[in-house]
């Protein structure tokens, strides 16, 4: 799925070249998802179990995000991403995920007890990631 198909037609590279050969944030994003994977999991498997949602998704952002639930702050645990507990409901009730996209993005999502769903928020756009739970 497509950054733009998600935020109607936002340009995901920004608009002005600021090459300053930065590290990508995503080397932080992947230190810090192998850092909370066992409590991603945890939240994961309790949204399915507790019949919440089958389609937990997961949003990694170092901004103010009003959605989902916070459930893990980059400010306490000293990271550089704070991670956001939602559903695929709450994309599609905030029109996040256009309702006619539904059927795409869950052909698309791979299977929760092996991999977290990571919605990463940046500057420049937003897309989907699927993280493994154990790198082995």
């Amino acid at each position: 799925m497509e950054s733009e198909e998600l935020l109607g037609g936002v340009n995901p590279n920004g608009g002005e070249q600021k090459e300053e050969k930065k590290q990508s944030p995503l080397v932080s994003l992947e230190k810090d998802l192998a850092f909370y994977a066992d409590s991603i999991k945890e939240v994961a498997v309790e949204i399915m179990v507790e019949g919440i949602s089958a389609t937990p998704i997961f949003i990694a952002h170092q901004h103010e995000v009003k959605l989902g639930e916070m459930i893990l702050n980059r400010e306490e645990l000293n990271t550089n991403w704070t991670i956001q507990a939602s559903t695929l409901e709450e994309f599609i009730e905030k029109g996040i995920i256009k309702p006619e996209k539904k059927e795409h993005f869950l052909k698309n999502y791979k299977t929760p007890e092996d991999f977290m769903c990571v919605f990463v928020i940046v500057p420049e756009g937003a897309n989907f990631i699927y993280y493994p739970y154990s790198k082995k």
